[in-house]
């Protein structure tokens, strides 16, 4: 039974599907101007779990991820997100590249990093932009149910229409000219544009016609709209960071409330925030590090989705590469290990009594609100117990399904290397296996040091010497 702390009601509930033969799943995604940083893939990594959690229990999903090409502009926390330039639109002139070209590279570097961290693939990955026609229709149902008002540079939403709007942030916390610019046209503080106007006298890239007037979708309205074309105007669960709860995602319930009266989504699910080395992660820090930063420095990706396991999805993370170096060494020893096991289907006829037990524990972690630090060390102790490796591995490749770490994948890929060993390391285990038989040790000791000097250890087994790449 699968538990999650819901973001809307502030508790751990039970989570119960509205369509039991598929569960439909919202993830907000990345917003194309900038590589994406370690941070923010964190919040990627918590969706994963999520959703080889709710197939371990047997479930199917649906999940729907969008691309921000458009409408979200550089001071996303003040003003509802309407304030400053467009992120795209910034980029392009920083860069000397049209808006396309710059939506294009950085989606494409997206979806490479994605793929490297082995985080599960969304069912529909959608554009903003190649969804314009949905969001001026949403706009319109909107405008129809009387939420709407026009200033100077936009279509706006007015909040106060909203019965509990806001449900997700923390209203009484926020004040106008703090976290909300102040805009003397705006009816109230945490009003927000719908659909912003081209300023006058200029051609953006990036511009359609509206009933309104030529200009762009404002950021909340995308996710309305796609979200409820692909998974229906009510479905399981939204996720995204924690810097969404106090703004994007309260606007995106407040549009899709107007227009349905049902809730958007019936779970929120949200990822803290991650420092580094203790300080907040910032650009003016130096410290946005990104997976092909880690990677320079000989870091495996691997290692990073391994760290993210390590500190529940609910609890702020600090990075350092102490604590890299630590998931590093720990995911290559599990590789290791597991690359010396017997196949599978060695002892497939052996039931040990308390891998029943270990299992057991570890989708109970799993479904204890993705407690995915308490189900990698129930992991380890199944790696290090004393059962037949040909049945540990089996339990522990299921498990992998979870954890995403390509045990599997890799131990084999260890395996063949270790099976490649060149004749002369071969002729030289074999002079050591004579001078053992003939009990000079002293001897056989000196050769085992020569062969581990170029490069290769050497393991005693009950079916003789042999001896792998370290």
């Amino acid at each position: 039974m699968l538990r999650l702390y819901n973001s809307l009601t502030k508790k751990v509930e039970e989570f119960k599907p509205i369509d039991e033969k598929k569960v439909g799943i919202y993830t907000c995604g990345p917003t194309v101007y900038l590589f994406q940083h370690i941070g923010n893939f964190r919040s990627f990594a918590t969706a994963d779990f999520l959703i080889r959690a709710l197939r371990a229990n047997g479930l199917k999903t649906r999940f729907v991820m969008n691309i921000t090409d458009v409408g979200h502009m550089t001071d996303d926390q003040v003003g509802g997100g309407d304030m400053g330039e467009d992120k795209i639109e910034k980029a392009a002139a920083r860069e000397g590249k049209s808006v396309w070209e710059v939506a294009k590279f950085y989606t494409d570097t997206f979806l490479k990093d994605y793929e490297l961290l082995n985080l599960t693939p969304a069912d529909k990955l959608c554009k903003a932009t190649d969804h314009i026609r949905e969001q001026i229709d949403l706009i319109k149902q909107i405008e129809e149910k009387g939420f709407t008002y026009q200033i100077n540079d936009g279509i706006y939403f007015d909040t106060s229409k909203l019965k509990n709007y806001g449900q997700l942030s923390s209203l009484d916390e926020i004040k106008e000219g703090a976290r909300v610019e102040k805009n003397d046209e705006k009816k109230n503080p945490r009003d927000f544009a719908l659909w912003k106007f081209s300023p006058v006298g200029e051609r953006r890239q990036m511009e359609w016609k509206s009933p309104w007037g030529v200009g762009f979708p404002g950021w909340h309205i995308e996710c309305s709209a796609m979200s409820m074309k692909y998974l229906g105007i009510s479905f399981d669960i939204h996720t995204g960071g924690v810097d969404h709860k106090e703004i994007h995602h309260p606007n995106e319930i407040a549009q899709s409330k107007a227009v349905t009266g049902k809730n958007l989504a019936n779970f929120w699910i949200h990822t803290a925030f991650m420092q580094v080395a203790g300080d907040k992660m910032s650009k003016s820090l130096g410290n946005t590090y990104t997976l092909y930063d880690l990677e320079k420095e000989g870091y495996e990706p691997l290692a990073l989705r391994y760290l993210y396991l390590q500190t529940h999805y609910r609890q702020e993370m600090n990075f350092t590469y102490a604590a890299l170096d630590g998931a590093q060494n720990a995911l290559r020893r599990l590789w290791n290990d597991v690359s010396r096991w017997e196949d599978p289907s060695a002892s497939s006829g052996q039931v040990q009594k308390d891998f029943d037990e270990y299992e057991k524990a570890f989708f109970e972690a799993v479904n204890d609100d993705l407690n995915m630090s308490k189900a990698l060390a129930v992991m380890w102790v199944l790696v290090k117990s004393d059962n037949p490796t040909g049945a540990k591995s089996r339990l522990l490749f299921k498990m992998d399904e979870v954890l995403g770490l390509d045990i599997e994948k890799k131990s084999a890929e260890l395996k063949k290397q270790a099976g490649l060993v060149p004749d002369h390391i071969r002729e030289m285990l074999e002079e050591r296996e004579s001078l053992r038989k003939d009990k000079r040790y002293n001897l056989a000791d000196q050769m085992r040091r020569k062969i581990e000097k170029l490069g290769y250890v050497v393991e005693d087994t009950k079916k003789g010497a042999k001896a792998r790449k370290k």
